[in-house]
């Protein structure tokens, strides 16, 4: 090769991008699978398919898979129902209607479930505007005020190993959200709520507190803020104690225009974070950094690990949808 040449082709090879810039998609079943950096691709399997179970709901939110039975239970939150999906049996209603009433917006059923120590299942109820448990078939209110003062909506929620129970409480189930008459609070609150019915305000500063998890030793908890002006997740020092200390932005989409707000996220097994945010579920790692994105066909507003703890599930919109995925997280 000539020298000149040689010169040419050198500068060219450097000018290629390398494969930790190169962001791929790829079609992935019912959804697609942008890759941003190598280290998505051992917690996301190369031929990783998203599968869509079920369709036709109102607005789907609040999934937890229930280990004692064997399925997943999901929230039509428009539709004011709680759903069962179970493979063998497809799906069931579990309950209809969960808020009685009368109210000014259509969000008026449960959002967030849990399942407790004992393997009951815990609301965030927008309706009732209370957190609740289901024990034998009765509707058991574990909060519904703070200092007297009637909550806004309880969101989403996560259990610390001692049993205290954590919520985000945004305005969601109010018509006028912060201007509506109804409320009572000031503020958008973080909780926690303990075994014996203690309920502590931890944080009051963020806009629009939403999903909510705990880092795997504890140390973090991570709060998405799905205010539309300040869209970012948060992540909060956890003390000994349990109380919050400081907290920082964790990762900022504010630049984002894609649909969907920073919403529903779990934890993996390695601190891994996979997050409901615009366009899909964003997974990070530990340090913050965005590896990439599970686009289903629907923007999903939250997620679960279900079956052997592998499988992601995915409630978006008006569907339900599911990943097998190489890493795993902690079932209730």
């Amino acid at each position: 090769m000539k020298p000149h040449l040689s010169f040419i082709m050198t500068i060219f090879i450097a000018l290629l991008p390398t494969s930790n810039a190169v962001s791929q998609t790829s079609a992935a079943g019912a959804g697609t699978l942008l890759r941003i950096d190598p280290a998505m691709d051992a917690l996301v399997p190369a031929n990783a398919r998203i599968e869509k179970l079920s369709g036709g709901f109102a607005f789907t939110e609040g999934p937890v898979w229930h280990r004692r039975f064997g399925h997943l239970m999901f929230s039509d939150l428009r539709s004011n129902a709680i759903h069962i999906w179970d493979d063998a049996e497809g799906l069931s209603t579990f309950m209809q209607p969960v808020f009685e009433g009368e109210s000014e917006t259509s969000s008026v059923g449960s959002n967030g479930l849990n399942i407790d120590s004992q393997g009951r299942l815990i609301l965030m109820e927008h309706g009732n505007r209370r957190v609740s448990r289901i024990e034998n078939g009765n509707t058991v209110v574990l909060a519904d005020n703070y200092q007297g003062k009637r909550l806004n909506s309880p969101n989403d929620s996560a259990y610390r190993s001692d049993g205290w129970l954590y919520f985000t409480d945004p305005p969601y189930g109010l018509a006028g959200l912060e201007d509506d008459p109804a409320r009572e609070l000031d503020f958008n609150g973080i909780y926690r709520l303990s075994p014996d019915g203690e309920l502590e305000l931890l944080e009051s500063g963020q806009t629009r507190p939403n999903g909510i998890a705990f880092s795997p030793d504890e140390r973090t908890l991570y709060v998405a803020n799905s205010d539309a002006e300040n869209k970012v997740w948060m992540a909060y020092v956890v003390r000994d104690d349990g109380t919050l200390g400081t907290g920082r932005v964790f990762f900022d989409i504010n630049d984002q225009n894609e649909t969907g707000a920073a919403d529903g996220l779990k934890v993996d097994v390695d601190g891994n974070l996979f997050a409901t945010g615009p366009g899909g579920v964003w997974i990070f790692d530990a340090n913050g950094k965005h590896l990439g994105t599970i686009k289903p066909d629907e923007v999903p507003a939250n997620v679960a690990w279900g079956d052997d703890g592998s499988t992601l599930y995915m409630t978006a919109r008006t569907g339900l949808y599911r990943i097998r995925l190489n890493t795993s997280g902690k079932i209730p």
